[in-house]
């Protein structure tokens, strides 16, 4: 059986419908989806099978959790096929992914990532850190293409790749700031790129697109205290010029994925200073939250408390909010900010 067949098997697409429902039975376009479950199934396997298959458009919507980001829904039925082909792609890639890439992998997550934050500040006198400037919006079409390309044995799952990486031109334009690099003509401006927040294609992508970079740290670089989490990479050294050199061997090497970072916001500074990252300031011996962050909770935990209240929202929905969020600040020297915020709720 080819890799492409695999992903087109009947138990094949009905694990990726099982992955893309879990947690969203509740909304209606998946109920009705489940209400006609194996037509749809095979109505979606025939037209992967002979190629026919064309994904839907985008519902695209703000988030402004932590930063403002436009996020892109793809329709359920697509959703289905991204989860078939990451399921068939990931294991290929997971040989590949270094073990400091925690964003969207099996085992990892953010805690693992604050975690070895800690352990390497504990080990070293200095770090950089990396933030990819405009990541998904900058993603090159033709350079994901080829490496793809370079990794994946099947014709055809890599057509199916390009049909929905083709989904992303356009989608983020408003979100991108065009930078002209070496050697760039007029037309470089219309190069295809960037990817759809908000798709499991586009989360598992980026780490493809970046193990390029995590490799070049590792193997050319030689950091041996490195780690990554999607577009936000830390480098760990004692020697403070290693580090600027680092700097400025990453800069150049981007250049090639056509990518660039905040410079500004990317000083090599000692450990004990603490670092910036995923919310919290991580120090060698402890970890606050970020102030922004507990001042967001605290608004959104009084406008559900209202809309409780006012039997506009479930107490069962603000409940799973609030352990949700007591579970991941409590990553962090946080009992002070939770028993302020908590103070006189029922929860």
């Amino acid at each position: 059986m080819t890799l492409y067949e695999e992903l087109c098997s009947f138990e094949s697409l009905y694990e990726a419908f099982l992955r893309a429902r879990k947690g969203k039975r509740k909304q209606e376009e998946i109920a009705a989806f489940e209400r006609n479950l194996e037509p749809e199934l095979f109505s979606l396997q025939e037209s992967l099978l002979n190629q026919s298959y064309q994904p839907g458009g985008y519902y695209s919507f703000y988030r402004t959790e932590a930063k403002r980001r436009l996020i892109s829904a793809a329709p359920f039925r697509d959703r289905v096929v991204h989860h078939a082909l990451v399921g068939v792609m990931e294991p290929i890639y997971e040989r590949r992914f270094i073990f400091d890439s925690y964003a969207n992998r099996k085992g990892k997550g953010t805690h693992r990532a604050l975690d070895r934050c800690t352990y390497f500040l504990r080990r070293n006198a200095y770090s950089f850190q990396l933030d990819v400037r405009q990541f998904f919006p900058s993603i090159d079409h033709q350079i994901l293409k080829t490496m793809l390309a370079r990794v994946i044995p099947d014709e055809k799952v890599l057509w199916l790749a390009g049909k929905i990486i083709d989904t992303g031109v356009g989608v983020l334009d408003e979100e991108y700031d065009m930078h002209w690099f070496p050697g760039d003509d007029l037309l470089s401006a219309n190069r295809p790129r960037g990817l759809p927040i908000g798709n499991l294609t586009s989360q598992f992508w980026a780490n493809v697109y970046l193990n390029a970079l995590d490799q070049f740290v590792k193997r050319q670089l030689k950091c041996h205290c490195y780690e990554r989490y999607v577009d936000d990479g830390l480098l760990f050294a004692d020697d403070k010029a290693r580090l600027h050199d680092w700097k400025d061997a990453i800069i150049q090497f981007l250049e090639g994925l056509r990518l660039t970072i905040h410079e500004e916001a990317a000083p090599v500074r000692p450990a004990l200073e603490g670092l910036p990252f995923l919310g919290f300031i991580v120090y060698p011996d402890h970890r606050r939250l970020k102030p922004a962050r507990g001042y967001a909770f605290r608004r959104e935990f009084h406008y559900k408390l209202e809309a409780c209240a006012a039997g506009e929202l479930e107490r069962e929905k603000v409940t799973l909010s609030v352990q949700g969020w007591v579970a991941h600040v409590a990553h962090g020297d946080t009992w002070g900010l939770r028993k302020a915020v908590l103070a006189g709720s029922a929860w």
